[in-house]
């Protein structure tokens, strides 16, 4: 099976370079600057739990231009959710009748706008719950913990032993909104690391910066028992908890969190690593679709509304690097 993984940044350098170093046939499309990276130094992967990998620049086929998809048996999408537009009408351009699209992106419609444009192809949703982060150069690290989950489809099948002999199994699901829903929950907390300026454990451990956290959980959740939305159990505890737990006292959190998931003190959110790079963040694809979702139904939602506020006026040069208790005086004041 050929892989290519179009838009290689730090999920899709990982996947790619794990599926890669266990004998996977792949080959990474990427910016100019990653692509630069990699032909100059491989790529260097690592995780919470010790696994290393080095993979010299001659092992690693990396290229700037789609020309690899018309081979491709499976293209693994990690492009940023504004660009699936661009992306879907790339693919269809190129891509064989038959061959598998997993898109493996935050957010909630990527695998529609992908199968929209894509109807001679089997396209998947699918959801990376782990944190990967670019710790220098080429130095891609799994921070926490989580399996890979994708779409059931009996296509995919031939794809497993891959992601297996990668340590990347893939989780097959039946209900995949419901998967993308209960991620979204979880990755509201994207915006309050990244204006926290903190690494992702030391933020968590801090109550103010959780009770935000809790409160665009809050928001949500309400909102979707209105629509009777289920949602799945990514964590050992059901997502209609998670804000409560959120708003212990620190000492009670730290010894809970230890049983719901391991992260280790380098992770960071991706839209923190947006802003560090100057680059617009997915906000509106997180955030973003509880407010519509508000919106929808008739109502507001202003604390995640107020995070987006917050969120994009960092992208343009305002104030990061917010204290709990500042950030948590400027979400209750929306």
């Amino acid at each position: 099976m050929r892989i290519v993984v179009y838009g290689a940044g730090s999920i899709g350098c990982y996947v790619g370079g794990r599926l890669l170093a266990s004998g996977s046939d792949v080959h990474l499309i990427a910016r100019p600057r990653v692509a630069d990276q990699i032909a100059r130094q491989g790529l260097h992967l690592s995780d919470y739990r010790g696994y290393a990998a080095r993979l010299p620049p001659s092992c690693v086929p990396v290229s700037t231009s789609a020309e690899a998809i018309d081979s491709a048996d499976l293209v693994l999408v990690t492009v940023k959710s504004a660009a699936t537009p661009d992306v879907a009408a790339t693919l269809a351009g190129r891509l064989r009748p038959g061959a598998m699209v997993l898109s493996l992106q935050n957010g909630l419609h990527n695998a529609a706008q992908l199968e929209a444009a894509l109807p001679a192809q089997i396209v998947l949703a699918g959801m990376v719950p782990f944190n990967v982060v670019q710790l220098a150069q080429s130095h891609f690290h799994q921070g926490s913990e989580g399996e890979l989950v994708a779409a059931e489809n009996i296509s995919l099948f031939h794809a497993l032993p891959a992601f297996n002999a990668a340590g990347l199994p893939l989780q097959l699901e039946a209900d995949m909104k419901a998967v993308q829903w209960a991620k979204l929950l979880l990755n509201l907390n994207n915006a309050v690391n990244a204006l926290s300026g903190l690494p992702l454990k030391t933020e968590l451990e801090q109550r103010d910066y959780r009770r935000v956290l809790s409160a665009a959980q809050r928001e949500a959740l309400a909102l979707l028992a209105q629509t009777a939305q289920p949602l799945a159990r990514l964590t050992p505890l059901p997502p209609s908890l998670l804000p409560t737990l959120l708003t212990v006292p620190d000492w009670v959190f730290r010894r809970a969190a230890q049983r719901l998931l391991a992260i280790d003190p380098q992770a960071r959110s991706s839209m923190w690593e947006d802003l560090e790079a100057g680059r617009r963040t997915e906000i509106d694809f997180i955030n973003g679709e509880v407010v519509k979702l508000a919106e929808a139904l008739g109502q507001t939602a202003p604390v995640n509304a107020a995070l987006i506020r917050l969120v994009r006026a960092a992208e343009n040069g305002g104030r990061r690097n917010w204290s709990g208790r500042e950030l948590l005086a400027a979400v209750q004041g929306s």
